[in-house]
């Protein structure tokens, strides 16, 4: 069954070599669809031309919380312009991350906010980026109230997945499930209910075990899809279409 990879990031250098054929190929065989996905401004006009280069691929526009130290005061301007063309269908990524030293937590925070009002504007969903900054996450997100989220790349605890769940988020899992050291993910995929889950790549970053290292793209999802299988005990298949399901209904794909 083909898979729907709602979180990619096709234009990084790193698929300068191959990127159209790799999409092409993809998109006939394993993939059902991608949802490209904004870090800058830069990179979300990036991601909005290559979601119009090819059928069943779509964009979220957004402005990453790393890449919020030099923008233009009329960045909402921007995306909100972006934000308007068809294959256009989040803002994002978007949130924290405090993982680096030299962050600018007061900084991360306003663009985090001013982003989430501009997608309830817009009615828009939310794909959240959250590293080491839980706490302040949650903080924001029990403030603003999304309409509708996800909590991208999750590898945080049962805890933190039943709280998220209760503001009505959704949370998507990368290649990490699969990792042998992956137990808090795995615990929290076990307290997820079916219909609140996604699967991603984050490429060409997360790249499941067995390709563990290597430059992560959409067709590995099929790990990722397995092991939720696994812990869910139903089938390959099944973890599919219903991670499939969810992600058309969320993000409102219109399939060709």
């Amino acid at each position: 069954m083909k898979i729907i990879d709602t979180h990619a990031h096709y234009d990084d250098e790193q698929f300068d070599v191959d990127r159209d054929l790799l999409i092409k190929t993809m998109l006939d065989t394993d993939v059902k669809a991608i949802i490209n996905i904004g870090c800058s401004i830069k990179r979300s006009e990036e991601s909005v031309k290559l979601a119009n280069s090819y059928d069943n691929m779509f964009a979220a526009v957004g402005i990453h919380p790393d890449d919020v130290y030099d923008l233009p005061e009329n960045y909402i301007d921007i995306l909100r312009a972006l934000a308007q063309d068809k294959k256009v269908v989040a803002i994002g990524e978007i949130g924290l991350d405090y993982h680096y030293e030299g962050y600018d937590r007061d900084k991360q925070i306003k663009a985090f906010k001013e982003q989430l009002a501009l997608a309830d504007e817009l009615e828009l969903p939310v794909i959240i980026h959250s590293r080491d900054a839980t706490e302040d996450t949650l903080t924001v997100l029990r403030e603003v109230k999304p309409k509708k989220a996800v909590m991208h790349c999750f590898s945080g605890s049962a805890e933190t997945a039943r709280e998220i769940l209760d503001m009505g988020l959704y949370i998507s899992f990368t290649g990490v499930l699969t990792f042998k050291n992956a137990k808090k993910a795995v615990a929290a995929c076990e307290a997820i209910p079916l219909d609140r889950l996604f699967l991603e790549t984050d490429c060409p970053y997360m790249a499941p075990t067995p390709h563990r290292g290597e430059r992560c793209i959409s067709s590995m999802t099929k790990y990722t899809a397995a092991k939720l299988a696994e812990i869910k005990g139903i089938t390959v298949d099944e973890a599919i279409a219903a991670c499939n399901e969810n992600a058309v209904r969320f993000f409102g794909l219109e399939l060709a």
